[in-house]
């Protein structure tokens, strides 16, 4: 089964603080998916982070009975990215770091593979990972 784009959907207190601290990070938004309640964060030609205002993206999940996770106290999916290189992990990073994001993890550096996270602002944890190609087995 072939699968052309992902359209993650995240739930977020405050629309605004959330695009506005995307976008110092260095992503744009699709506005014509956007509105007062949601925004359509574009993070690479096939894939779409969709910031949903709490209450909207309670009404998708209405039918399952079950809450918005508390990312203060509960994990509910790290989002892990893939970067070009070292140097472009620690440059998205530190730009979410400078953009009010907190740390989560330290860098971990595995020689093939390195990566660095942080929470956003609504506490989902976001990954940047770079493997090195020449390590990959054909």
């Amino acid at each position: 089964m072939a699968t052309n784009n992902i359209f993650v959907n995240l739930p977020v207190k405050d629309l605004n603080k959330t695009k506005e601290f995307f976008s110092k990070v260095g992503y744009e938004f699709n506005p014509q998916f956007s509105n007062e309640q949601a925004a359509c964060m574009v993070i690479s030609e096939n894939i779409y982070a969709m910031l949903l205002v709490e209450d909207y993206f309670q009404s998708f999940i209405q039918n399952t009975k079950k809450e918005i996770t508390d990312t203060s106290k509960n994990t509910e999916v790290i989002l892990a990215l893939s970067a070009d290189s070292r140097e472009e992990v620690n440059e998205l990073v530190n730009r979410a770091l400078e953009a009010g994001a907190k740390p989560y993890n330290d860098p971990v550096d595995h020689g093939f593979m390195y990566s660095w996270s942080f929470q956003d602002p609504d506490g989902h944890l976001w990954e940047f990972v770079y493997m090195d190609p020449s390590t990959i087995q054909q």
